[in-house]
This record gives C-alpha cells, sequence and structure tokens, in this order.
C-alpha cells in the first residue's frame, strides 16, 4: 500500500511565524525557504515518530478484498471515503454499504468489503494526524519541529540529517511509536 498525501498540512501560517520568530527573521523574502523547512521537519518528525504530527488528507492504493486491511499512516482520525479504481484509472464510488472500517484506539484505520465488486483495486481517502493544526500540536513535537527547521537553517551548507540531533529527539521519543517488525 502507498500513500498519497493529497491534502498536505498547513504550515504557512502559525508554524511560519513561530519559525520566524525562534530564527529572529521578520522580513517575508524567506518565507517559502523557511516555509519548505518546515515541511521537511514535518516528514522527518513523522518517520522518527512514525506519526503524522499535523492532519493531512491522503489516500492509499489497495487490493479488494473481504479480509480486514490496516491503512499504513496514523493516527488515522477518520476514513472519509472508498472508491474502486478500474484498470483504466476511472474511480467510482463505493456506497458504504459495500465495505466496514473500523478506527482502533491506537489511530490504526482498517477497512474490507462486505461485499463482491469487480474492480480488484479500491482507493481509501482519509484524514490523519495527532493534531487538526499547528497550535493544537503538543508542545514538545511543536518545539521539536521548530528546533528542526531552524537547525537546518542555520547549517544548510554543512549538514544532511538522516534524524534528528539528540535534543530534538528527546523532545520528540515520548511520541515514537515503537512495535514488533
Amino acid at each position: 500500500m502507498k500513500r498519497t498525501i493529497v491534502q498536505p498540512a498547513d504550515l504557512s501560517g502559525a508554524a511560519l511565524s513561530e519559525l520566524k520568530q525562534w530564527l529572529g527573521i521578520t522580513r517575508p523574502d524567506e518565507d517559502a525557504q523557511l516555509t519548505g523547512l518546515l515541511q521537511a521537519s514535518h516528514d522527518m518528525c513523522e518517520a522518527f515518530i512514525r506519526q503524522l504530527p499535523v492532519e493531512c488528507g491522503c489516500e492509499e492504493v489497495v487490493e479488494a478484498s473481504g479480509q480486514w486491511a490496516m491503512l499504513s499512516s496514523r493516527p488515522v482520525r477518520a476514513i472519509t471515503g472508498v472508491e474502486t479504481l478500474a484498470i483504466d484509472g476511472t474511480r467510482s464510488p463505493l456506497s458504504s454499504d459495500h465495505y466496514a472500517v473500523e478506527i482502533d484506539a491506537e489511530g490504526r484505520g482498517k477497512f474490507r468489503l462486505t461485499r463482491t465488486i469487480t474492480d480488484d483495486r479500491l482507493v481509501i481517502s482519509f484524514v490523519v494526524g495527532i493534531a487538526p493544526d499547528w497550535p493544537s500540536l503538543p508542545d514538545s513535537i511543536r518545539q521539536g519541529m521548530i528546533r528542526l527547521a531552524a537547525f537546518q537553517y542555520r547549517d544548510r551548507d554543512t549538514t544532511t540529517l538522516e534524524s534528528p540531533p539528540a535534543s530534538i529527539a528527546a523532545l520528540l521519543r515520548p511520541w515514537r511509536v515503537v512495535g514488533l517488525t
């Protein structure tokens, strides 16, 4: 299953203002670069904690089956629709009496078909994220993302990060989902 973000997190308002304040930047000429760093910080945060921090609208293409299948992202806030996907790429909405969905207490979304359909692929639309917007994020995640974006801004010519620095990882670690693989 491959997730596609169809509605990215909005990091241009309060998040950008907070980063600019942290860096002491008042002019708007670097807003696009700083927003890009915030998005990269959001992506690295997701990779580290294995959860999307700020709410995004997503889709996954999955095999049509009567067996329960899990969505790859978490925490799922809502499963908003299911469509069939024909071989030629056309989509058709699937009536809600053709499938069942569940979201468990840990934010894992799952679904299954309850009736046989002719197409063999489905597009599942869902909303995923710890918080609906930047101000609603827990302080440790918000501070971790700001510090990570600021770190990348200050060391943009010398550093390529594969994981957050230890001081930033310490802020994010309480939110990290761990499990057996």
